[in-house]
């Protein structure tokens, strides 16, 4: 699919704890097309019209799947952009979309015993797949996800539609405050080294689980990372 720009509307704005916000947006007209995986570039310059040079714009992993009517992205206030959506972002606002961009999930990848290990924010471009009737085809997926703390893991709707899809999916959480970091070497052990895995999470964390993977067996080509930023 060729990327292209959607004049939208910010139609919700969640802020479930300090420096993270869940936005959702909607088409002015059409419905978005996009595959699970994929990622949308963000201009909020109220003098762009769509038709001139492309503004200034951020990369988001979207989390909603492609037959919502609505896109949802989640960031975390990091750099000038975000601290500017923070600071300018309201429910009613036009802003500019362009999508979609990437192929996280449409590369070739063993569905049978599927890892996704994820840090922080770096779940969502996982519910995006999850959250789609595609997400059944896979064969015992497993899912291992990493938050600072409890309060932090706000994400337990889409898992619990991601679990109706595929009953078939395991979950295990890492709460930092109470086991530690994401434990890659607990997860390699407990599944087999031609398995596909895709990570998803800080830069450093993707780069050092990737290198880890490889580096113990892991063939390079079955090591998928969401690292467009």
């Amino acid at each position: 699919m060729l990327a292209k720009k959607y004049k939208s509307e910010v139609v919700g704005i969640e802020n479930p704890f300090e420096g993270v916000y869940t936005v959702e947006f909607k088409p002015f007209r059409g419905r978005y097309r996009y595959a699970p995986g994929q990622f949308l570039h963000v201009a909020i310059d109220r003098k762009y019209d769509g038709i001139g040079q492309w503004p200034e714009s951020r990369c988001f992993s979207m989390q909603s799947n492609g037959s919502a009517k609505t896109i949802k992205v989640t960031y975390a206030v990091k750099g000038e952009f975000t601290t500017e959506m923070e600071k300018e972002l309201q429910v009613g606002q036009e802003v500019w979309l362009k999508l979609p961009y990437g192929d996280l999930f449409s590369q070739t990848h063993n569905k049978k015993n599927t890892v996704f290990i994820s840090g922080g924010t770096g779940i969502t471009p996982f519910l995006s797949l999850f959250t789609d009737t595609s997400f059944g085809e896979y064969e015992n997926p497993k899912l291992y996800m990493g938050f600072k703390e409890a309060s932090l893991q706000i994400y337990n709707q889409e898992l619990a539609v991601s679990q109706e899809i595929n009953r078939s999916l395991d979950i295990t959480t890492f709460y930092e405050n109470v086991d530690g970091i994401i434990d890659i070497e607990r997860i390699l052990k407990e599944n087999d080294k031609t398995s596909s895995f895709f990570v998803s999470g800080p830069p450093v964390m993707i780069k050092n689980f990737k290198e880890f993977l490889i580096q113990n067996g892991v063939d390079e080509e079955n090591v998928k990372t969401d690292d467009w930023e």
